[in-house]
C-alpha cells in the first residue's frame, strides 16, 4: 500500500509516517516547504520520500497526487492557528487551506479512486451542553473561523467521495511541534503560580496513538465519520495541567479559572469538547490508550 501524507512537518503527519514505516508500507510525506523542516529525529519522515506540495495550488495538487498515484491520502495539513484565523487578513487564507485545499485533494482522490482520511475537529460543533458529540451528528454550529473552515473541509470530502474517513480529534499533542503540554512545562519553569481554564471539557489526543488508529482504518473499508481521542475520561484543561505537573514533578500552584476570567482568546472556544468514540469499537477498531498513560509515554519521550 502506498500512502501520501500531507502536513508531515506537523505533529500528526510526522507520526503517521513512522507508523507506515513500522508496517512496511510506502509512505510519501508532503508539506509546503521545499524540504522536510520538522524535528530531525531519524524518524521515517526523514528517510522516506518527500514531495513539496502547496495544497492551495490546484495544478500542484493535481500533478503531485496524480504522479504519486497513492492508494490512500492521509490529509493532516491544516491551518490550526485558531485565534489568528479571526484576523481579517487571515480568514481567507485559513479557508483556502482548510476548505479549498481539502476540496482540491478530495477531487483528485475521486479521479484516482483512492481512499482519503481527513482530520477534523470538535470545533465543528458549538461546544454547548454536556452530552458527548456523536460522530454522525450533523448539528454543526462552529463558534469561530477555524471551526467553520474545518467543517467546510469535511463537507468537501463527504460531498466528493465515498471512500473516506473523517476523523474528529481534540486537544492534540505530539513530539513534532508545539502543544499545550510543552506550553505548560515552559510556563511551569518560569511561574510559581499558573492560571488554567476549568470550564472547557474534553479529552487529549496523543498523535503517536492516533497514527496507529489511522493506519488501522486505512487497512479497511469501514468508511465514514469517527471520533478519536485517548481514553481515560473527560477532563478540563485545569485537570490536564494538574496531571502534567504531577507526572513532570513540578510543584507549581495551579489556579482554576473560568474562560471568562482567563480572557485573552480572540476566537470563541467550545465548553463541551466531549467526543463519543463508541463507533470505533462498533467497527472493530482498538481504542486509544488512556490519556494518563499517553502523557507518561510522551513526557519520557521528550525528556529523553
Amino acid at each position: 500500500m502506498k500512502v501520501l501524507v500531507t502536513g508531515v512537518a506537523g505533529q500528526l503527519g510526522h507520526d503517521v509516517m513512522n507508523e507506515l514505516e513500522k508496517r512496511g508500507y510506502v509512505g510519501i510525506g508532503s508539506d509546503i516547504a521545499p524540504a522536510y523542516c520538522g524535528v530531525a529525529d531519524g524518524s521515517a519522515v526523514t528517510t522516506m520520500s518527500y514531495v513539496q506540495m502547496d495544497i492551495t495550488d490546484k495544478a500542484a495538487v493535481e500533478k503531485t497526487i496524480t504522479e504519486m498515484n497513492p492508494d490512500v491520502v492521509v490529509h493532516c495539513a491544516a491551518w490550526t492557528a485558531v485565534d489568528m484565523a479571526e484576523d481579517d487578513d487571515k480568514v481567507e487564507k485559513a479557508r483556502a487551506i482548510n476548505a479549498g485545499g481539502t476540496e482540491k485533494i478530495a477531487k483528485v482522490c475521486k479521479k484516482l479512486k483512492c481512499k482519503m482520511v481527513y482530520i477534523s475537529t470538535d470545533y465543528v460543533f458549538d461546544g454547548q451542553g454536556s452530552e458527548p458529540w456523536q460522530p454522525d451528528c450533523k448539528d454543526y454550529k462552529p463558534l469561530n473561523v477555524y471551526g467553520q473552515t474545518k467543517l467546510e473541509g469535511e463537507l468537501a470530502v463527504s460531498g466528493n467521495l465515498n471512500k473516506y474517513f473523517i476523523v474528529r480529534i481534540a486537544w492534540v499533542f505530539g513530539v513534532n511541534g508545539n502543544n499545550f503540554i510543552k506550553t505548560m512545562l515552559n510556563v511551569g519553569k518560569t511561574h510559581d503560580t499558573v492560571r488554567v481554564v476549568k470550564d472547557q471539557i474534553g479529552t487529549p489526543t496523543y498523535t503517536y496513538d492516533l497514527a496507529r488508529l489511522l493506519v488501522d482504518m486505512i487497512e479497511t473499508k469501514k468508511y465514514g465519520y469517527y471520533h478519536a481521542t485517548n481514553e481515560g475520561g473527560y477532563i478540563s484543561w485545569y485537570d490536564f495541567t494538574c496531571e502534567i505537573y504531577k507526572q513532570a514533578g513540578l510543584k507549581n500552584y495551579i489556579i482554576p479559572v473560568t474562560t471568562e476570567e482567563y480572557g485573552l482568546s480572540k476566537a470563541a472556544r467550545p465548553f463541551n469538547s466531549r467526543l463519543d468514540k463508541n463507533k470505533l469499537v462498533e467497527n472493530g477498531f482498538e481504542p486509544l490508550p488512556t490519556w494518563q498513560d499517553a502523557l507518561s509515554r510522551y513526557l519520557k519521550g521528550i525528556e529523553g
